[in-house]
C-alpha cells in the first residue's frame, strides 16, 4: 500500500516536471495577442484596460531674445492642443498628448518705422536777407520863417533930419551856388544891418545899401518922366568857408510909382532876379524920391493889393455864363420849330 503511493507520487512528480519543461520551452504568446484574446473572450465582463497617459507636458518654452530696438513689442504664439478623445470603450485608448503647451517666443521685431522719431536738427542756413538799401531822400531843410521887416532911410548930406529915401520890408533871399546846385534861403535882419545910399535928384539915381556880417545888397531907384521903378540889385552873401556868392541884375523894371508919391506892397511878392536868385519882399512900402517931412506920401498900391483886382475875374465868370444860356435857348427855340414842321408835314 505504501509503495502504490510513493508510486503514485513519483508518477505525478514526473509528469509535473515534463509539465514544467513543455511550459518553460514554449515562448510566450505576444502582448497584443493577450490583449486580443482578453478582448474576444466572450464573458460578460468589462475589462477596463487603463493604459497610464503619457505625463502631460504643460510645457512653457519661452524664447526670449533681446530685441535692438528697446521697443515694448510682445509677439505670443499659442499653440491649441489637440482636443483629448473622451472616448469610453472597454479598451481606453491612450489620447495623443494634450499638450496644453504655451509657446510664448518672443521674436525680436524687426526695427519698426512707426514709433520711431528720428529727431534731426540741421544746422539752420543762413538767411539771406537781400535787403535792398534805398538811397534815403536827403533830410528836407525847415522852412525859413519870415523875415523881419525892417525901417530903412538915406539923408542927404551931413544933415540928419533931412531925409531923401524911405523904406520900410522884410527881406528874404533865395539863391543856389550853381546850376546843379539846390537853393538856400536866407533873411536879413535888420537889427544887425547897416544903412547907407545915396539921394537923387534931377535924374540922379538914388540907391539903398544895406549891410550885415553875411549879407550885402544894394538897390538902385531911377527916375524916368516923373516914374521911378527899382532899376537894378546887386546881392552877395558869405557862404562859409571863403565861399561868396554874388549875382547882380541891371536891368530890372519893378516897384514902379509917380514921383512924390510911394510904391506899397503888404502881401508877400516873389520877383526872379536871376536864375540863380529870388527876392521874396514881405510889407514892401519904398519911396526913392520926393519925401517930404520925413514921412512917406500916398501910396500907389501893387495889383496884389488892389482890391478891384477881382472884377476882372468875376466879368469873365458872368460873360461865359450869359453864352451858356444863350447856347441853350437857341438850341430850345430850334427844336420847338423842328417839331411843329414836321407835324405840319403829317397832317398835309
Amino acid at each position: 500500500m505504501a509503495v502504490r503511493v510513493c508510486m503514485t507520487l513519483l508518477v505525478i512528480l514526473l509528469s509535473g516536471i515534463v509539465h514544467s519543461d513543455d511550459l518553460v520551452t514554449s515562448p510566450l504568446p505576444a502582448t497584443d495577442e493577450l490583449a486580443t484574446k482578453t478582448l474576444t473572450t466572450p464573458h460578460n465582463m468589462t475589462n477596463s484596460t487603463t493604459v497610464p497617459p503619457t505625463t502631460p507636458h504643460n510645457t512653457t518654452n519661452s524664447t526670449t531674445v533681446p530685441p535692438t530696438t528697446p521697443h515694448n513689442t510682445t509677439n505670443s504664439t499659442t499653440v491649441h492642443p489637440t482636443t483629448p478623445h473622451n472616448t469610453t470603450n472597454s479598451t481606453t485608448v491612450p489620447p495623443t498628448t494634450p499638450h496644453n503647451t504655451t509657446n510664448s517666443t518672443t521674436v525680436p521685431p524687426t526695427t519698426p518705422h512707426h514709433n520711431v522719431t528720428n529727431s534731426t536738427t540741421e544746422a539752420p542756413t543762413t538767411a539771406h536777407t537781400n535787403a535792398t538799401s534805398v538811397p534815403t531822400a536827403p533830410p528836407t531843410t525847415p522852412p525859413v520863417p519870415n523875415p523881419t521887416v525892417g525901417n530903412y532911410d538915406v539923408k542927404s548930406g551931413n544933415a540928419t533930419s533931412n531925409v531923401c529915401l524911405l523904406a520900410k520890408m522884410g527881406l528874404q533871399f533865395s539863391f543856389k551856388m550853381n546850376e546843379s546846385a539846390s537853393f538856400q534861403t536866407v533873411n536879413l535882419n535888420p537889427n544887425v544891418t547897416d544903412v547907407s545910399g545915396t539921394c537923387g535928384s534931377g535924374g540922379k539915381d538914388s540907391s539903398l545899401l544895406l549891410k550885415s556880417d553875411e549879407i550885402t545888397v544894394n538897390f538902385v531907384f531911377t527916375n524916368v518922366s516923373q516914374k521911378f521903378h527899382l532899376h537894378a540889385l546887386t546881392f552877395s552873401v558869405n557862404v562859409g568857408n571863403g565861399n561868396v556868392f554874388n549875382v547882380s541884375n541891371n536891368n530890372l523894371s519893378l516897384w514902379e510909382a509917380s514921383v512924390g508919391s510911394s510904391y506899397m506892397c503888404k502881401k508877400e511878392q516873389s520877383y526872379n532876379i536871376t536864375d540863380k536868385l529870388t527876392l521874396n519882399t514881405f510889407e514892401l512900402r519904398v519911396q526913392p524920391f520926393g519925401v517930404q517931412n520925413n514921412k512917406f506920401n500916398t501910396a500907389e498900391d501893387c495889383v496884389a493889393d488892389d482890391p478891384d483886382n477881382f472884377v476882372i475875374p468875376i466879368a469873365v465868370g458872368v460873360a461865359l455864363a450869359v453864352l451858356v444860356i444863350i447856347v441853350l435857348l437857341a438850341y430850345l427855340i430850334g427844336r420847338k420849330r423842328s417839331q411843329l414842321s414836321g407835324y405840319q408835314q403829317f397832317d398835309s
